[in-house]
């Protein structure tokens, strides 16, 4: 009769190489199933089932597999195509504008009447958003104003707790307006909004002098793309926030603070401080050369969703590339990725796309996570609405890895 041999929890990490939180991890995924003491507590491993697994080889998650799954109806990244409603990304940022799109998120279609229109912040939210961020030191960059904004806006709507989806809809247009409107112009020969869209509206805020309508074009693109890419580290804090009823600045505010992380949209920001450390595109080997020797990451190359490229980056590239064919600030992006083609490094993201378009438009430094919180708005609000219909919080576990109860 076989006689079951039980390990405790750090041979059995010990035999399959891993660490202990590891190994609780493939006991909460299904893939391990200890003996449990009486106090409920993970107490021991069968042997055998540790030696096959070693064999066998970790477990790995399926391409895009995740921990959490969330049922959505808005967007679907899969073969390397990024779709919202079904609709490609990519096609949509060359017909439709930022307020349509966002309108297809909130609602599941175009021109629906509650999207039409100038959107506006009511002249109260102005004044506290202008009044709140002016107090900032001069240098803030536009996301800290924007983390600033949003909470004031917020106080100024007494109806903020109202959560049916006319009420969350107007409020979103008011916001995402309202975050344009109270940053400051980024200078005095900012000129004049070349059209009331959100797109022309945020120009004159980043660009410290009038930019070509080809590069507002790609302004309003870089809007349509980065409005919403499933459930991104942000959007899974707006969701988050969300399923426990917290109002729509609230859940922008969730997700303006996960955002801001340099492994997510503030990558934006590294790779305009790379691209503006360069003299001309003859220095761009050395601005390269000197990240990779201090071991750091090349700031805006590779993505984790996109095996072949983040077509976001290759349409804005592209649509950059046609509007400032001559610009020196282009030429050393082109000399950047150049250098990093030659060194075998991955392919250029969404955030190295925004940092060429901000250094190309003449922006002001950290327009390019600006550019990324506005347009996510519309895709936290849009997720934050799906949350409002359920009635289940999101509330994960934790698989427990500390030291046993003292009695």
């Amino acid at each position: 009769m076989d006689v079951t041999e039980w390990i405790g929890a750090a041979e059995a990490a010990q035999r399959l190489g891993i660490k202990p939180a590891s190994l609780y991890s493939y006991v909460s995924r299904g893939v391990l199933s200890p003996r449990r003491g009486s106090d409920g507590r993970i107490s021991l491993f069968d042997a055998a089932d540790i030696d096959d697994l070693a064999r066998r080889g970790r477990p790995r998650r399926a391409p895009g597999g995740a921990e959490l799954v969330i049922e959505s109806e808005l967007t679907d990244i899969s073969d390397d195509r990024l779709r919202f409603r079904g609709h490609d990304a990519i096609a949509l940022a060359t017909s439709r504008s930022f307020e349509d799109v966002a309108g297809l998120l909130w609602t599941g279609s175009f021109g629906d009447a509650a999207v039409s229109g100038r959107w506006q912040a009511t002249a109260e939210a102005v004044a506290a958003g202008t009044a709140a961020q002016s107090a900032l030191p001069p240098g803030t960059y536009p996301l800290e104003r924007l983390q600033v904004i949003v909470p004031a806006v917020a106080a100024t709507d007494r109806l903020r707790l109202h959560l049916d989806r006319p009420a969350v809809i107007a409020a979103a247009r008011g916001l995402i307006a309202g975050m344009v409107d109270c940053l400051p112009a980024a200078g005095p020969d900012a000129g004049e909004p070349a059209d009331d869209s959100i797109a022309g509206r945020l120009a004159v805020k980043l660009c410290l002098r009038p930019p070509y309508a080809g590069l507002i074009g790609a302004l309003r693109s870089a809007l349509v793309m980065l409005a919403d890419h499933e459930l991104a580290a942000s959007t899974l804090a707006a969701r988050v926030a969300a399923s426990v009823r917290a109002d729509p600045y609230a859940v922008v505010g969730a997700g303006l603070g996960a955002m801001s992380g340099a492994l997510h949209g503030g990558a934006a920001l590294g790779a305009e401080v790379m691209l503006e450390s360069a003299s001309g595109p003859a220095d761009a080997p050395r601005v390269v050369g000197e990240l990779l020797r201090r071991g750091e990451r090349i700031p805006g190359l590779g993505h984790f969703v996109y095996q072949t490229g983040d077509p976001r980056a290759v349409l804005l590239l592209d649509l950059i590339r046609a509007a400032a064919p001559e610009s020196g600030r282009l030429a050393v992006a082109e000399a950047v990725l150049a250098e990093a083609r030659r060194r075998a490094l991955p392919a250029p993201n969404i955030e190295f796309g925004l940092a060429v378009l901000s250094t190309v438009a003449g922006m002001i430094p950290g327009s390019g996570e600006a550019v990324f919180a506005v347009a996510r708005t519309a895709g936290w609000l849009a997720h934050a609405l799906e949350e409002y219909d359920r009635a289940t919080p999101i509330r994960p576990r934790g698989v427990y890895t500390g030291p046993p109860a003292v009695s």
